[in-house]
């Protein structure tokens, strides 16, 4: 079907994000044109406000608007305790879960031989470097329960083991497959209960 360029290029745009095709794309488009001019404006600034006002915490590698983010300033959190996980919204879903008071290391990925990621393309290196901090006691991994969160958090057990510190991984109360961001909150605390030394 032949659409006007603008209308095209918006598919285009929403296309461009995970999960939508072109069904999807011409029904947010449409859905955009019908809405108040201000709205569509309101839409627009704030995603160019995110794209320009986040970034990622200088210590833990959480997305934020200020650096340190917000849970590494909180003086009242475990900092013997970092659990550490694939992306950002993996730290917003165990925050939800409120039973985990520790510090947070995002490694923004996962071991994928497969895709050319090897350990040095993710933020394992910066998590090296907080180890070397006396006060950390336990590193959990909670990468998902996939075949390149398993090799990930294998990787991590195995570069940490003369360390000293201990590593647990997280139970497998989550679906093997399935990613942290759609668990809720009382199958990650029962994961968190279960979580053992590897």
């Amino acid at each position: 079907m032949h659409y006007p360029e603008p209308i095209t290029k918006l598919m285009d745009s929403f296309m461009k994000l995970p999960g939508i095709g072109p069904k999807s794309a011409a029904r947010l488009a449409f859905y955009v044109l019908d809405m108040k001019e201000d709205d569509v404006l309101d839409f627009a600034k704030a995603l160019v406000d995110a794209k320009r006002n986040l970034s990622f915490c200088s210590v833990c590698g959480h997305i934020t608007d200020k650096d340190p983010c917000y849970i590494c300033s909180d003086t009242s959190r475990d900092r013997s305790v970092i659990c550490v996980v694939q992306e950002s919204k993996d730290v917003i879903a165990m925050e939800k879960m409120r039973d985990f008071h520790g510090l947070y290391h995002v490694l923004h990925g996962t071991i994928s031989p497969m895709d050319g990621i090897g350990p040095e393309d993710i933020n394992i290196p910066d998590l090296l470097k907080r180890l070397q901090d006396d006060t950390i006691e336990e590193v959990i991994l909670a990468t998902n329960p996939n075949v390149e969160g398993e090799a990930t958090a294998m990787y991590i057990s195995r570069l940490l083991r003369p360390s000293g510190i201990k590593v647990t991984r997280i139970a497998h109360g989550l679906p093997v497959g399935g990613d942290l961001e759609y668990a809720d909150e009382v199958t990650l605390s029962k994961a968190m209960e279960g979580r053992r030394e590897v």
